[in-house]
């Protein structure tokens, strides 16, 4: 899918920040600096991970400039609270810088952090997986915690299995 429309691509984004935030806000409080494994990302650091590298990092390289991306460690954002309003922060700056790209900016190349060229469009495609990634590990967290969360599209395996038609 190359992205030839920011706008069209901003909904988009959107749609995907939307549905990680609902599963953000299934965190515990309590469960914040939890991690799966010793040396792990906790939970805590997945989303500060996902803010920061979106808007330090893609933010960044979009606009032909190195990454800044600081780490995802308390120092950013320590504590439920502040954690989702460290997110919400960063994806509104991201979303700023990305709605000023014309065209042409999406056809020209970027640098990655590795210095590797790429077209800016493929980067921003390659952060909404990078997003989608890291949200399916905070699914499987709380999966392991045993928090309920909300289907990713309205319904879950089950209920899709139950109205299909067996073939």
């Amino acid at each position: 899918m190359q992205i030839q429309d920011i706008d069209a691509f901003l909904e988009y984004l959107d749609k995907v920040h939307q549905r990680t935030m609902r599963v953000v806000r299934c965190i515990p409080p309590d469960k914040l600096d939890w991690s799966c494994a010793p040396g792990k990302f906790t939970l805590g650091d997945l989303v500060r991970h996902i803010a920061a590298i979106e808007r330090h990092m893609f933010g960044e390289n979009v606009q032909g400039r190195p990454s800044r991306y600081p780490g995802c460690g308390k120092e950013l954002a320590d504590g439920y609270d502040e954690v989702v309003l460290f997110m919400e922060r960063m994806h509104r700056e991201s979303v700023e810088i990305f709605s000023r790209l014309s065209p042409e900016d999406l056809n020209r190349k970027c640098e990655t952090p590795g210095g590797t060229p790429i077209t800016t469009w493929k980067w921003l495609r390659s952060m909404v997986e990078h997003e989608i990634h890291h949200r399916g590990q905070i699914y499987l967290s709380l999966a392991m915690l045993g928090v309920a969360t909300p289907p990713l599209y309205g319904l879950t395996s089950e209920q899709v299995k139950e109205r299909s038609v067996s073939g």
